[in-house]
């Protein structure tokens, strides 16, 4: 069965013989700092329980104690020799951060007002900028809201006629941290491209092999048999993937329907192998990092597109716990994707380790999944060919949340926040009648060290589901541990709308309010 790790202590005794063998403890001081250093977190965790003097080293040692608040919040650190901030003030600044997030002022230091108009079918929220693309009227926006000083901003308005060259685009993928915008579009003769253009300008993006990347056809079928019913573009550092939902039409019989996900790394070429098709019912799909991807279908299935050369190659297939119905597959990973860009420009940061993240799904049931990424990662022993059941890989590596309606919710890095729905609208049944937000924090230090902080959540939980029109039923019980507070502030159910969260704020964007004049939609930023 797999189970979770954490930066503990053991096999101490093994630990001191080596500390013993190596004649570490009769090296001076500052040499025993420097030796320490290049171990992980466990083996110096283990060292410094082998006895005072190694403890009292550790203890005195702002680097050794930076190594291991890092791991323990699970972040990766770069190393930059132009960063002259003293590792002290680092340990202090990523200890504060984390406490931090508990801590925050739930209302608002900044609001951004934007005209009704701005109707959109695809938000998000990326690298301090607000992004929208509504398919009706094919308008869209890019506006910085809280852009750091070193960062590059975009403030754009594209209007109808001017993503791509023909009437209407299908799916627009915004970028700002590699300052690129991607628009799919079809046209007469079916054919599907994907423009790759600079968000700063209209001129082709100066990294993209070409203007435009060439989708292939469905494989087996001819270009005219099908039609395509939904789009939809995610990308992550070199590489672009397209989604799209098929209709293919056959001869005396019902249209088959069935799912296509093709994969470009689009710095290096305009055409891809990389492709993935199948009948079954495709919930969502995200980037593991940047030589995986993670395809939720009745199960999940990890890909490896280290080739692109070739159709993805199966890793490894974990079982669901029910035949869900998903809705939404949550991993950002921008924040990875913008420290790359930052070590480029000698910056320093730390950012969490793609390893050690977690993923959001959310079902049709109002039923919230968060999962423990580092189970696609630790696939040593496992073969593609023979899927994982949910009771070898679940249990310990997930938190369900079942709602009576749906919630509002966001991830990054090992933090979540949600929006728990709280009774019942009197006058529109179907919403809640108010929301409540919650933090938590996934970290294994957070669940150790959390110093007053919140309320630690240890012990399993269960929920009942049902399946088969109400035929089966069975429980399904889940114990990640976890750290939790409750915000005082709670919210109108009609008034808000989404919710996203970074490292560095909380977003919340609200509702228009039609019962006032001002034909306004406010978007409220909380810095943690």
């Amino acid at each position: 069965m797999m189970t979770s790790t954490s930066p503990i202590v053991e096999n101490t005794s093994h630990t001191a013989y080596f500390v013993k063998k190596a004649g570490l403890l009769s090296l001076p001081e500052e040499l025993r700092f420097y030796i320490l250093s290049f171990l992980p977190c466990r083996d110096l965790l283990r060292c410094a329980s082998v006895c005072k003097a190694l403890l009292r080293t550790y203890i005195s040692s702002s680097v050794l104690q930076y190594i291991v608040e890092l791991s323990g919040q699970q972040q990766l650190r770069v190393s930059n020799t132009n960063d002259r901030t003293a590792i002290s003030e680092r340990l202090r600044f990523l200890r504060d951060r984390s406490h931090a997030w508990f801590k925050f002022d739930s209302h608002s230091f900044k609001t951004i007002i934007f005209p009704i108009e701005m109707c959109d079918e695809r938000k998000t929220i990326i690298d301090g900028h607000f992004s929208l693309w509504d398919k009706n009227t094919d308008l869209a926006w890019i506006i910085p809201i809280v852009p750091k000083r070193s960062q590059q901003t975009f403030a754009r308005e594209w209007s109808p006629g001017t993503l791509c060259p023909v009437r209407y685009s299908d799916d627009v993928f915004m970028d700002p941290t590699q300052n690129l915008i991607a628009v799919a579009y079809f046209v007469d003769d079916g054919t599907t491209y994907i423009n790759l253009r600079a968000l700063g300008g209209d001129s082709v993006h100066p990294q993209a092999a070409g203007p435009k990347l060439i989708l292939s056809g469905s494989p087996g079928y001819d270009g005219n048999r099908f039609t395509t019913t939904r789009t939809e573009l995610k990308g992550f550092g070199k590489h672009i993937a397209l989604r799209r939902s098929l209709l293919i039409s056959r001869v005396e019989t019902w249209p088959l329907k069935m799912w296509q996900l093709q994969i470009w790394d689009w710095r290096h070429s305009t055409t891809s192998n990389s492709i993935l098709s199948d009948t079954t019912r495709l919930g969502d799909f995200c980037f593991l990092g940047s030589n995986r991807v993670l395809v939720v279908t009745i199960d999940l299935k990890i890909y490896s597109i280290e080739d692109m050369s070739q159709t993805p190659q199966l890793l490894a297939c974990f079982q669901s716990p029910e035949r869900w119905l998903v809705k939404q597959c949550l991993l950002p990973m921008d924040d990875i994707d913008r420290l790359q860009t930052q070590v480029q420009s000698n910056e320093s940061m730390h950012t969490s380790d793609p390893k050690h993240r977690l993923l959001c799904i959310t079902t049709d049931a109002n039923r919230v999944y968060i999962i423990s990424t580092r189970i696609f990662f630790d696939l040593a022993g496992m073969t593609a060919e023979t899927p994982i059941s949910w009771n070898d890989w679940g249990p310990s590596n997930t938190r369900i949340f079942q709602h009576s309606y749906e919630c509002k919710i966001h991830v990054s890095g090992n933090r979540v926040l949600q929006a728990f729905p709280i009774g019942t609208h009197m006058a529109f049944p179907e919403f809640p009648k108010e929301y409540e937000l919650h933090m938590m924090d996934f970290s294994p230090i957070a669940v150790k060290n959390r110093q007053g902080l919140g309320r630690v959540v240890k012990e399993p939980s269960t929920i009942d589901i049902t399946e088969y029109y109400e035929l089966y039923r069975r429980s399904l019980t889940t114990s990640l541990p976890y750290v939790e507070v409750v915000s005082d502030r709670k919210m109108r159910a009609i008034d808000l709308e989404d919710i996203w969260l970074d490292k560095d704020n909380v977003y919340m964007l609200n509702n228009v309010d039609y019962t006032t004049d001002d034909n306004i939609r406010r978007l409220e930023v909380i810095g943690i």
